[in-house]
């Protein structure tokens, strides 16, 4: 997409997003983490957990413009099928690349991740917007929910207890203890947050996106767009808390609660950002936002690489004795100046800067690196 006609509150959204995660995911030691900082153990939502719907939000919200614009550039839908495809084999060949990298064992490899799941979200909820009309989206979107929640709920399975919703007792780990078997993230119980089941709620939170990429390009006044996300986001959030009495919101099992839930906050906090930069013009104080916004995919897979090879690579100190990199960052760098839980804040905060660099850099150049 052109620079110039860009949605700009989204690359900021976008952008926001992406800060948030290198901040989430690069402490100086996981031992000295703000509470705000951490995942909610099983139950709840922190801050943390924000971060991924978000992504698949944003990316549905995008969806709605660039499927656009390529249908109006092209009369065939070939050239759209194959660049769904082909950006959907990329963002999976990424994700399992970053974990593979540095470890280079297959035997062992995680299937499942963050970059996987996009991929499969992306490619799914691409299929549902071209063959189906308004009325499909809205049906498809609401059996992707409910229809997660009675198979949770209802189905049986060996090993299921009284609490489908606990730990070591729910579907969505059974089916992946059953067909990713030694390649998930928690391998001594079977499971992965990004795994096979939970995956189809999440399709629904692209959709939520898209419907509001559509709401966002229609001609409506601006100001009553702004209105309309926020009660619709309103009106998510209270049904996805009035949901989560009998389905808890739960980030690990991407429950449907949680979907609501986290797309009502996505949709207050793009309605602020569309309100303050695509129509009070307050763009410039945002800028850094703008900056990680326009290159998504480098600063989220350039973060994590750079965070494994600092992790795994080793450096020796001058009494001789071989620590990763990351550890010789923090310990021997920041931890004398801010003290244990300021080092390990700062050490993100570390992270964040560097690749404001990096991407300053590619954005004054006006490269833009996309799938």
């Amino acid at each position: 997409m052109n620079q110039s006609s860009r949605l700009i509150s989204l690359d900021a959204f976008r952008g926001f997003t992406i800060m948030l995660m290198i901040l989430v995911n690069n402490p100086g030691s996981w031992q000295y983490v703000f509470s705000p900082l951490k995942h909610a153990e099983w139950h709840g939502c922190t801050p943390t957990d924000l971060v991924f719907p978000f992504f698949l939000f944003i990316m549905g919200a995008a969806m709605a413009f660039s499927f656009s614009r390529r249908m109006q550039e092209n009369a065939s839908r070939w050239p759209l099928y194959l660049q769904i495809l082909k950006r959907t084999i990329l963002l999976i060949f990424l994700g399992l690349f970053m974990a593979w990298y540095l470890r280079w064992n297959f035997s062992t490899l995680r299937l499942p991740g963050v970059l996987q799941r996009i991929g499969l979200c992306y490619f799914i909820a691409s299929m549902i917007i071209l063959h189906f009309n308004r009325r499909g989206w809205i049906i498809s979107t609401v059996l992707l929910l409910v229809g997660y929640w009675l198979a949770m709920a209802f189905i049986p399975f060996p090993g299921r207890g009284e609490e489908v919703w606990a730990l070591n007792s729910n579907l969505a780990q059974y089916m992946d203890g059953l067909l990713l078997k030694g390649h998930v993230s928690k391998k001594d119980i079977g499971f992965d947050p990004e795994g096979l089941l939970s995956t189809f709620p999440a399709v629904g939170q692209v959709l939520l996106g898209y419907f509001t990429g559509r709401w966002l390009r229609s001609g409506t006044e601006p100001l009553q767009k702004t209105n309309g996300m926020f009660i619709a986001g309103n009106i998510a959030i209270v049904l996805g808390l009035a949901w989560s009495l009998v389905m808890p919101i739960n980030k690990q099992l991407w429950t449907s609660s949680y979907v609501l839930y986290t797309s009502g906050i996505a949709l207050n906090l793009l309605a602020v950002s569309y309100w303050a930069i695509d129509i009070k013009g307050y763009g410039r104080y945002v800028k850094p936002f703008v900056i990680f916004g326009s290159n998504a995919i480098l600063a989220f897979f350039g973060s994590g690489i750079m965070a494994k090879t600092m992790m795994l690579c080793k450096v020796t100190r001058g009494d001789g004795t071989e620590i990763s990199i990351k550890a010789f960052v923090y310990d021997t760098l920041l931890r004398p100046l801010f003290g244990d839980w300021g080092a390990s804040l700062m050490h993100a905060l570390f992270f964040i800067l560097i690749w404001l660099a990096v991407l300053t850099w590619f954005y004054r150049k006006k490269i833009f690196i996309k799938l």
